[in-house]
């Protein structure tokens, strides 16, 4: 039986997930520790409940980019993470067709929503894990025979609207 306590976390047993492309953190190198630490950490929570995902990498011109879906298609991706230099985006791709009557969900386009998150109590919220869980349940799925793609760096944008590369 749960407790108060347990009120929130995951009920299985929190799953190993790979580390991250090398591409990747050097794409977060720029970012405040504590951003990049938040971007990790919002990876790891879409990444235990999606091990199946693939992982597609955007070094964009605005954010640090990851779309996650199980078909390798960008168009099909469920959950994207955008690093911006004061916060981390958590975000569903059909996010408005999710149920929120709390109103957790940010943004007012179609089909788009996300949760930003600032700090680490923010990604620790029950909600969170519950939005990502629906994403997933809702995701396309690949044939039987598509190959499994873990990461892929898709772009690298030459200019960026975001922190510099420290020297």
């Amino acid at each position: 039986m749960s407790s108060k306590r347990d009120a929130g976390k995951p009920s299985r047993k929190t799953r190993t997930v790979p580390p991250p492309l090398p591409e990747y953190l050097g794409f977060l190198a720029p970012f405040e520790s504590r951003i990049a630490e938040l971007a990790l950490a919002t990876r790891k929570v879409v990444l235990e409940e999606a091990p199946d995902s693939t992982e597609l990498i955007y070094d964009a011109y605005n954010a640090v980019a990851t779309g996650y879906g199980f078909t390798g298609r960008p168009s099909e991706c469920f959950i994207h993470i955008a690093v911006y230099a004061k916060w981390v985006n958590l975000g569903f791709h059909r996010g408005s067709e999710l149920p929120d009557p709390k109103g957790i969900l940010q943004g007012t386009g179609r089909l788009i929503r996300h949760i930003r998150i600032s700090k680490p109590e923010d990604l620790a919220a029950p909600a969170v894990r519950a939005f990502v869980k629906q994403a997933i349940a809702r995701a396309k799925r690949p044939a039987k025979d598509a190959p499994k793609v873990k990461s892929v760096v898709r772009a690298i944008y030459a200019r960026k609207r975001r922190p510099a590369e420290k020297s």
